[in-house]
């Protein structure tokens, strides 16, 4: 079986070698349970005429075509489970995704290898294409939808009036603002034909029914799944948008971007004629959630039961700016290592979320969230033998870099410094991944299949033996 960490031997050959194997053995099992294909295949069959998902049965005799739309991060492998039980009965299928993998295999699909985080010529064409697929269907039609994470710059159609390149201009200035995801994707929803729902509103005006598997990269969004059952669901290009018009204005706003955005988007939002994204959408429509950010904190804690070490969720609600929560994430590791008043070692700390990093002009390097974050931990454990952390964004890629994160222990300051690489420097230009690269700390694992945003471990030994 092939590992979803495929530089293990290499993240394995140096710094506190015993500490980094319980941390990656951790996060290898975390991925392996996540993994969206196995997900879906566990509630998606076919037997005979009827499409068995989760509780909903579908006669496809009774439909004309049968059409499979997507995307975002873990598309590859949820479209290709979704061909594997469909096999001929698929019509056609349209998925944008951000990298394509030589052993990925779809049935009569075409596939978009699109710009993520910023939309490119490819993010349009997938959108103009599924665009298209949509205003050709009739009644008798069923999409069966594969969306994760990253839709939002996988599909680039904003409205008449507003170019591809200014939303995509608009998308790197709210990034490199420090804004939130959900102030970033109430502008993009409000100035596009295809997310906020306006997708599934489409797809409902023809009359068509539509039935999405759905993984959620929402920070907050937390309660129990149950897989096989419907779920409301919000978010998205193919379901209801709780962010407002006013959002997207106020987004604009705190971050002082309204001078420098596009004149045409500005006058847009601020106008009588701009359009709220749809709070309901009517028509036959079902959403069957597959995953969501906790999930990989709850996978976490079962994987450590099995491998008989204490493991405790920190938070599922992790924001902020990633060098800053890496700092605070060491000093609750420090803790740990020196006092058992909340934590009892040796011990796993977790956390999942989606911490952001603030972007003040040019980078001299590449990087990420992830490499960010665990480059401000390593500055606060330099003197604690055998804590360890790595930080992943589940989907395989971070930032704007190939690597998932990176991997850090008490050696790693000390083995940076011999390289001639100052960690504050390396953070204050955002170079962390060239930083980690020199000693080979980058984690990589291409696509996982899975994307329910950042993974966070950190490994704490019991300091007071």
């Amino acid at each position: 079986m092939n590992k979803k960490i495929r530089n293990m031997e290499q993240l394995l050959s140096d710094g506190d070698i015993s500490s980094r194997k319980m941390v990656l053995t951790l996060m290898e099992e975390v991925l392996r349970e996540l993994d969206a294909g196995n997900r879906i295949k566990e509630i998606l069959r076919l037997e005979g005429d009827i499409l068995h998902v989760g509780q909903l049965r579908i006669d496809l005799k009774e439909k004309d075509n049968i059409y499979l739309i997507g995307a975002g991060k873990a598309c590859n492998a949820m479209a290709q489970a979704v061909c594997e039980v469909l096999g001929e009965r698929l019509t056609k299928g349209i998925i944008s995704v951000k990298i394509a993998e030589p052993e990925d295999r779809y049935t009569k699909t075409e596939v978009f290898v699109s710009g993520h985080p910023l939309p490119d010529e490819s993010s349009v064409a997938a959108a103009e294409a599924t665009l298209k697929l949509v205003d050709s269907a009739g009644e008798g039609d069923l999409f069966i939808s594969v969306i994760s994470g990253g839709s939002s710059s996988l599909y680039s159609a904003p409205i008449q009036g507003i170019t591809p390149a200014e939303e995509r201009e608009a998308t790197r200035l709210l990034l490199e603002s420090g804004a939130k995801i959900e102030e970033i994707n109430a502008v993009r929803r409000h100035i596009s034909l295809v997310n906020g729902g306006n997708l599934a509103k489409r797809i409902l005006a023809r009359g068509a029914q539509l039935v999405n598997l759905i993984i959620s990269d929402g920070v907050g969004n937390g309660g129990e799944i149950h897989r096989d059952l419907p779920v409301g669901f919000f978010g998205t290009p193919i379901a209801p948008d709780k962010t407002t018009l006013k959002d997207a204005r106020d987004a604009i706003t705190n971050y002082n971007l309204k001078s420098v955005m596009a004149e045409s988007i500005v006058k847009y939002l601020w106008s009588e004629k701009a359009e709220e994204t749809p709070k309901l959408l009517n028509g036959n429509v079902t959403n069957f959630l597959l995953d969501r950010v906790p999930e990989s904190c709850i996978a976490a804690i079962k994987a450590a039961g099995r491998m008989g070490v204490n493991a405790y969720i920190l938070t599922t609600f992790i924001e902020g700016e990633s060098k800053e929560a890496g700092m605070v994430f060491s000093s609750i590791a420090r803790e740990a290592y020196a006092h058992d008043y909340v934590f009892q070692t040796p011990c796993f700390i977790l956390a999942s979320g989606e911490t952001t990093t603030c972007i003040e002009g040019e980078p001299s390097g590449t990087g990420g969230p992830s490499q960010e974050m665990v480059l401000g931990f390593a500055m606060g454990i330099q003197d604690f033998p055998g804590i360890c952390m790595a930080s992943i964004d589940s989907e395989g890629t971070d930032g704007t870099t190939v690597f998932a994160g990176g991997i850090v222990d008490s050696q790693t300051v000390k083995r940076l410094e011999e390289q001639g690489i100052s960690v504050h420097e390396a953070l204050r230009n955002h170079s962390s991944c060239e930083a980690l690269k020199s000693i080979g700390d980058n984690i990589f694992t291409g696509n996982t299949g899975t994307n329910v945003c950042d993974f966070d471990v950190a490994y704490i030994p019991d300091g007071r033996k």
